[in-house]
């Protein structure tokens, strides 16, 4: 193979791994520019980098750290919901693995590693095996409604104002001067979720949400 096509197809391999990644398993569920456009910026700069150090005969543990301080240095300042600093991690480390393995020739252990783990981001996206709730929290103006007693009022109230599947319900904070409480609802998401409106696993509806 010439020293111009090896090092396309290097290339290629790894941008069609982390466009399954980024553009058919992340972005259904999240369709946001910025991160996408973050994460195929980072993928393609450290497989870049990390075939400089191979050629250059840097070892990999200079590049990892130089990776790991740049991540710190410039994504400390900005708060990243778990799912996506997930994702970050795969996408830096991606590219890492990748450019190693086709280095050394070992084709068939990238291949792989990079199916299981496309396979294992589809199974986890998807809910294969998993049946997650949601919660959300909602501030309660009925606060007669919270004493043990009259708990299956609540929920019969809870589910007729909101409309959702309502599984358990959390009390928290009570003010009983401008009587109000402060109460978790969690329910199935997959059950109420659509094409055009998604269900996030945490969401505060702000004063009244209920009570309304």
């Amino acid at each position: 193979m010439s020293p111009f096509i090896e090092p396309v197809m290097r290339f290629l391999v790894n941008f069609l791994i982390a466009f399954i990644i980024i553009r058919l398993i992340y972005y259904p569920k999240q369709k946001d520019r910025n991160y996408v456009l973050t994460y195929f910026a980072i993928n393609t700069m450290v497989f870049l980098v990390i075939g400089l150090f191979n050629v250059a005969e840097i070892t990999i543990g200079l590049a990892v750290g130089m990776f790991a301080t740049i991540g710190i240095l410039r994504f400390r300042t900005d708060t990243l919901p778990i799912r996506e600093m997930t994702y970050l991690f795969v996408i830096i480390a991606l590219p890492v693995v990748n450019s190693m393995l086709l280095w050394q020739g070992m084709v068939a252990q990238m291949l792989v590693g990079n199916l299981g783990l496309i396979h294992i981001l589809i199974a986890v996206e998807h809910g294969w095996g998993f049946r997650y709730e949601a919660r959300k929290s909602i501030t309660y103006e009925r606060i007669d409604l919270i004493h043990p007693d009259k708990w299956g009022e609540l929920m019969a109230d809870l589910k007729a104002r909101t409309g959702l599947p309502i599984k358990r319900v959390e009390i928290g904070r009570v003010n009983f001067l401008r009587d109000t409480a402060e109460l978790n609802i969690y329910f199935e998401a997959r059950g109420v979720e659509t094409a055009e409106v998604k269900v996030t696993t945490s969401q505060s509806t702000g004063s009244g949400g209920a009570g309304e």
